[in-house]
């Protein structure tokens, strides 16, 4: 199989979907690699680095669409890429469908198939493809909230771990899945007096037990997120309904009664926000505010590491980039129902129920898509 590697596109985002390590694997079983000159530029890693490891390097994303069997990318395709996208062509990356229907209108035009890093399952129920990032953009927010915090960036002006003698900040997690324990972690780790909102009993005793009673855990209900985030310097919203758009759980009425110089940082803006004044930024203007409230929203958070970030991707994708290219996609997702469960667009249709839901598509399940594939 012939696999491309285009370089990312969207603004400030400097992570590439394959490293020369998993790179070589692939073309160890026997297959080609197509990479766009200077795609792994923003990790250090060199043309002469793809091209040691057998690589084929190209000047422009056309050429690696145009000779590609498979893509492979992290960011969902901008609409220029979906342009270039065939029906006799895999694209393998993170999609985030629902809360963005002129990129599914694109794709279920161009017919291509669109595996979604992001609704790949494990065993467990688990998302093995959007845990690794969940850890970086949970870790993440707590370094941005706290810079936003600073007065002179529009914040409230209290250092979290305060110093003794001085109260720390209080910082309120809105979920406690992967990223919101990623980020109490490192807020705890500041000495913040941190606040864990969760709505499974389980996961709260869970969590409860992993810091040994310094992190607060409360029953998510809407008075918890009301009370709550009128005490709180800042917040983290960490909610995510896999392949959905994320609820609302924070009103703009919230927002308004919030102290002035509150900062919010929403993780699942890629999934929509789950704050009613979200809107998704970028890492070139981050940060914006609404009733003296500090919004962080940019929507590829793990982009501002992205050596860290493409490393722990690719750690993950690689086992299933090698099955699809070893065994074909239509092979791959019979073997695995777990990674038929990634399968998000196909020749037209959509194939992930909270997608076609959440944006008013007729759904075609992955099962009988594979049918007729």
């Amino acid at each position: 199989m012939k696999i491309g590697v285009p370089k990312e596109i969207k603004t400030l985002e400097f992570r590439v979907g394959m490293t020369p390590a998993g790179v070589l694997e692939v073309i160890h079983d026997g297959h080609e690699v197509i990479v766009e000159t200077n795609a792994g530029a923003g990790i250090g890693v060199s043309d002469a680095d793809y091209e040691a490891v057998g690589a084929k390097v190209v000047g422009t994303a056309k050429e690696v669409f145009d000779q590609a069997e498979m893509i492979v990318k992290v960011k969902e395709p901008q609409l220029n890429e979906c342009a270039m996208l065939r029906p006799d062509q895999v694209l393998f990356t993170y999609l985030h469908l629902a809360p963005d229907p002129a990129q599914t209108k694109a794709l279920i035009e161009s017919g291509t198939t669109a595996i979604a890093y992001e609704t790949v399952t494990a065993k467990d129920g688990s998302l093995p493809l959007l845990t690794p990032m969940s850890e970086v953009a949970g870790r993440l927010s707590i370094q941005a909230g706290a810079y936003a915090l600073q007065k002179a960036n529009g914040g409230c002006g209290k250092l979290l771990g305060g110093v003794p003698g001085v109260q720390p900040a209080n910082v309120l997690v809105i979920g406690g899945g992967v990223s919101g324990a990623n980020a109490a972690d490192m807020a705890v780790g500041l000495g913040a007096n941190v606040t864990i909102l969760d709505r499974s009993l389980p996961r709260l005793r869970q969590l409860d037990d992993i810091w040994g009673g310094r992190v607060h855990t409360v029953y998510s209900t809407k008075h918890a997120v009301e009370e709550l985030s009128m005490q709180s310097d800042l917040i983290i919203g960490a909610v995510l309904i896999p392949g959905a758009a994320a609820p609302k759980l924070v009103t703009a009425q919230n927002v308004k009664d919030m102290q002035a110089g509150t900062v919010l940082v929403d993780i699942s803006i890629d999934q929509g926000g789950c704050f009613e004044t979200s809107r998704a930024t970028t890492h070139a203007d981050p940060t914006y505010v609404v009733d003296d409230v500090v919004h962080y929203c940019v929507a590829n958070m793990p982009g501002a590491v992205p050596r860290t970030s493409t490393f722990a991707l690719t750690n993950a994708t690689l086992p299933f980039v090698k099955s699809l290219a070893n065994l074909g996609w239509v092979n791959a997702l019979k073997a695995d129902p777990h990674l038929a469960n990634g399968l998000n667009v196909h020749a037209g249709h959509v194939n992930y129920e909270a997608v076609a839901r959440d944006l008013g598509y007729d759904y075609l399940s992955a099962e009988d898509a594979l049918k007729t594939a």
